[in-house]
């Protein structure tokens, strides 16, 4: 199991979702709208969502498939959303490398040779005095190695804007249609 985590700092909730397949562009982005369906309701006002990354290999700004369906995830839910890239060796500034820290110290070298001990650590470690808000197993198995066409990423990079001079570190993709089923944020 890998553990990939949402962290809302300002609110110091961290959702730990425990992935058994490999963490790929696709795990990421469907994390992230599982995510936003069980907080939505918390946060009608929202409309702009900021989401800082590391810059790893299955989220950074020039994965294909990462940013289709980041565009995805944009028209879906309605939000306006930044991608906030932490550069490279930085990541000691990003709060979630923390929370990782806490649960590795939590576990304190025992014996991870279980899907449950896994799980148990996960949901019994505390950040700042606080049990992780969601602790879920996401057991979809993704295929890695998924990407988009040249041709097809020209297309996505028409509805994305990349901050000049920092196109790499900063991506916006606009708000567009919202589907009926979504509703309006």
């Amino acid at each position: 199991m890998t553990p990939f985590g949402i962290f809302l700092p300002r609110f110091a909730e961290l959702f730990l979702y425990m992935v058994c397949s490999r963490v790929t562009s696709d795990c990421v982005v469907d994390i992230l709208l599982q995510w936003w369906k069980s907080v939505r309701d918390r946060f009608p006002h929202i409309q702009y969502l900021v989401i800082n990354l590391d810059n790893g290999p299955e989220n950074n700004s020039h994965r294909t498939q990462f940013m289709a369906r980041m565009v995805q995830f944009a028209q879906e839910t309605g939000l306006c959303i930044t991608l906030a890239y932490y550069p490279p060796y930085h990541s000691k500034y990003n709060p979630i490398e923390r929370c990782w820290g806490v649960l590795e110290k939590h576990w304190n070298g025992d014996i991870l040779d279980t899907d449950e001990t896994v799980m148990q650590f996960a949901k019994t470690m505390t950040w700042k005095g606080t049990h992780p808000t969601c602790v879920e197993r996401i057991s979809t198995v993704y295929e890695t190695g998924v990407k988009l066409t040249k041709s097809a990423m020209q297309q996505i990079e028409t509805q994305i804007e990349r901050l000049s001079a920092l196109e790499r570190w900063f991506v916006t993709i606009p708000a567009t249609t919202v589907p009926a089923s979504f509703g309006r944020f």
